[in-house]
């Protein structure tokens, strides 16, 4: 690794983990996806993401209850009923890149699914599988 990928990276690491102390916000979901993968210390898996992302984690709702079973298109709040834009990075290019917010609706979210904040390798898996989302 180079040192502007090592910065890069431990920058992203900073972000992701505590994005109160990083002035730096914005990001793309490659840079998100590679600092959960190292925060992680193990590969994303598409396959793992596509498998928390679709079925129940020991509480009533799914990340699919909202975000619907194919996140390419806009869901809607199983609840409120609000409209939820499409989820994979490929069909809104919104998603995914401020790393503060990703962190505020990761721990929303996987505290809705899972009744628990999700850890960096599932963050990480979503993200991996999101990103093989393709038009």
């Amino acid at each position: 690794m180079n040192c502007a990928t090592f910065l890069r990276t431990a920058g992203l690491l900073l972000a992701v983990s505590s994005p109160l102390l990083s002035p730096v916000q914005a990001a793309t979901p490659a840079d998100l996806l590679a600092g959960y993968t190292a925060a992680a210390g193990v590969p994303a898996s598409a396959a793992r993401g596509q498998k928390l992302f679709t079925t129940p984690q020991g509480r009533e709702w799914r990340c699919a209850s909202c975000h619907g079973e194919a996140p390419t298109q806009a869901g809607k709040h199983a609840a409120t009923g609000k409209p939820i834009g499409a989820l994979a990075p490929a069909f809104n290019p919104e998603r995914f890149t401020d790393a503060a917010k990703t962190e505020k609706w990761f721990r929303r979210n996987c505290n809705d699914v899972m009744g628990r904040e999700c850890s960096a390798g599932e963050k990480a898996d979503v993200l991996a599988w999101l990103l093989t989302l393709k038009p």
